[in-house]
């Protein structure tokens, strides 16, 4: 079926196990409030312009409120149903372009929040995908930094997400690079370059 979904049924499995209370790495989020973002992100587009536009947060805080009262096997139910027909993250393709990033990511962030969290183990087809979403949001990640930033990944794919006089590189898996990218901390990841630059870089990325 693809990454996209593979991550997004494991994420769900999580959220079962896990229940919602259970914390996550995005800041002042609970399981329940990831699962709702999503759920908003992928049925109700219309809900999301909340943060950005005045006049459409009366209905993002009530579509927020409509979900939060849903029993949880029924909203994560709503995540692991995917995106609708009529949503064009519906069509595989273009799922599997989209999500596949966006699902890790919250997937790591449900997983690294717990205490005996481990990495798992790569897998081909998955960091194959997560290099390519890497590859084409690099510049937008890393646009900012005062310095040059590099991206490799651990089989010597190279992608330049930031030209500058001095280089920051940051090697790692795919998975891991993109982590980094979103800001999110565990990542593990290794520097080359100055130090003064790699804290640069570092700053960049707590800030997002």
């Amino acid at each position: 079926m693809g990454v996209a979904n593979d991550e997004r049924q494991q994420l769900c499995d999580l959220f079962d196990r896990l229940g919602p209370d259970a914390p996550t790495l995005c800041e002042g989020w609970s399981a329940r409030e990831l699962a709702i973002h999503l759920v908003k992100r992928e049925h109700r587009p219309d809900a999301l312009g909340g943060r950005l536009l005045k006049a459409l947060a009366d209905r993002d805080e009530r579509v927020h409120s409509e979900l939060a009262q849903l029993p949880w096997g029924e909203l994560v139910d709503r995540v692991r149903s995917g995106p609708p027909k009529w949503n064009p993250l519906g069509i595989g393709a273009v799922d599997e372009a989209v999500n596949s990033a966006e699902y890790y990511v919250h997937h790591e962030d449900v997983r690294r929040a717990q205490a005996d969290w481990q990495p798992r183990p790569e897998d081909p087809e998955r960091a194959e995908a997560l290099w390519k979403a890497l590859s084409r949001t690099a510049k937008y990640f890393y646009g900012r930094s005062p310095v040059g930033v590099v991206l490799r990944s651990e089989d010597g794919h190279e992608v330049s997400a930031r030209n500058g006089p001095r280089t920051v590189r940051i090697i790692g898996p795919s998975g891991e690079l993109l982590l980094h990218a979103f800001g999110r901390k565990p990542a593990l990841v290794r520097f080359e370059g100055n130090e003064a630059d790699v804290v640069a870089v570092e700053d960049l990325r707590r800030s997002v």
